[in-house]
């Protein structure tokens, strides 16, 4: 408990206290679900929940890997830098999932940064009760594995559609994807700027902006502030298409 408070105190002073009721928890994740109660006791014991506000870092690339991260609510983005230090956006990252799954299958580093798109909480589990599971509970073992496939494969496929489109069916892709993936419905804040965006995407800030004001024009979305309402979805999936 002390190491796990100086580690905090590094970053920031959030507000955190002793999770110590999994069993009872209405927020557990597939895997979790797994575990037995004496799993979930352990588990109990080796896990603290900390709450974060919109921008603050919740693991940073590059750090030590001594806690996977478990997001209970809110949203969080998923990024790095490349050899420019230019960031991008892998993805933003919905609760009830798992953050750093990745530092379990190569190294002790985290390879990537998350921080708050909104206020979140999450849950920090001791990265060698949560290894031990892995290697003791196949059901718990094959829910993670299965985690971390699913985003490498969404990933991958993403990045490769990006590659191959102009800006519009960049755009196009990336409001379909917070439209179906992230928020399940055709009206939502967007929890990204449009800076953020265009690192996603891997475009400018200025090329977003105005693609976003063309699709405005042709009546495909409603955009005030950060609000967007797709009008024409049909229209919208064919750009994504034809990219």
């Amino acid at each position: 408990m002390i190491y796990f408070t100086l580690f905090f105190s590094m970053f920031h002073q959030p507000d955190y206290k002793i999770f110590s009721n999994c069993q009872t928890c209405d927020d557990r994740s597939c895997a979790s679900q797994t575990l037995s109660e004496s799993e979930l006791e352990l588990l109990s014991k080796n896990c603290n929940e900390v709450k974060f506000e919109k921008g603050e870092i919740i693991l940073a690339e590059g750090s030590r890997t001594s806690h996977i991260v478990y997001l209970r609510e809110g949203l969080a983005k998923e990024y790095g830098k490349n050899r420019f230090q230019e960031e991008y956006i892998l993805q933003v990252v919905k609760p009830h999932s798992y953050l750093g799954l990745h530092s379990i299958f190569t190294d002790t580093n985290n390879h990537y940064s998350y921080a708050a798109l909104t206020t979140v909480r999450v849950c920090y589990i001791d990265l060698n009760v949560f290894s031990q599971f892995i290697k003791e509970n196949g059901h718990f073992g094959y829910e993670i594995l299965s985690s971390v496939c699913n985003d490498s494969l969404n990933n991958y496929h993403r990045f490769i559609d990006q590659h191959q489109k102009k800006i519009y069916g960049k755009l196009a892709d990336a409001i379909l994807y917070f439209a179906i993936v992230i928020f399940e419905k055709q009206e939502f804040d967007l929890p990204l700027t449009r800076k953020e965006l265009a690192h996603m995407i891997g475009t400018s800030r200025e090329s977003v902006s105005k693609q976003i004001s063309v699709f405005v024009k042709d009546k495909i979305i409603i955009v005030d502030g950060r609000y967007i309402k797709i009008l024409d979805m049909n229209r919208l999936q064919n750009i994504s298409r034809v990219g």
